[in-house]
C-alpha cells in the first residue's frame, strides 16, 4: 500500500512539473543568486545529515569469548553503554 502511494505521488509530481509552463530565465531577474542560495541551503541540509550518521568502520571482526570465570567470585557480565552514537554492548568482568 505504501509503495503504490509513494509510486503515485512520485508520477504526479514528475508529471505537474511537465505541465507547468514557466518563461525561460534571464540572468538579470536574480535567479542566479536564488540557485545558489537554494544550493548552499540544499547542500548544507544534506552535509548535515550525512555528518550526524553513526561512522562506518570495517567490516566484522574476530572477536575471542572472555575466559571462564575466576573460582573467586568474578564473573562476565554484558553490559550496554552510550558511545555517543548509538547503544553498543561489551563484556564487562564484575567482581563481588
Amino acid at each position: 500500500m505504501n509503495k503504490t502511494i509513494a509510486a503515485l505521488v512520485a508520477v504526479t509530481t514528475i508529471a505537474a512539473s511537465l505541465v507547468s509552463v514557466t518563461p525561460p530565465a534571464k540572468a538579470g531577474d536574480g535567479n542566479v543568486a536564488a540557485g545558489v542560495a537554494a544550493g548552499l541551503l540544499g547542500g548544507a541540509i544534506v552535509g548535515g545529515a550525512i555528518a550526524s550518521q553513526r561512522p562506518a568502520y570495517g567490516g566484522p571482526v574476530y572477536v575471542a569469548e572472555p575466559p571462564p570465570p575466576a573460582p573467586y567470585g568474578c564473573y562476565w557480565q554484558r553490559q550496554r553503554y552510550w558511545d555517543g552514537y548509538g547503544w553498543v554492548v561489551r563484556p564487562v568482568r564484575v567482581c563481588y
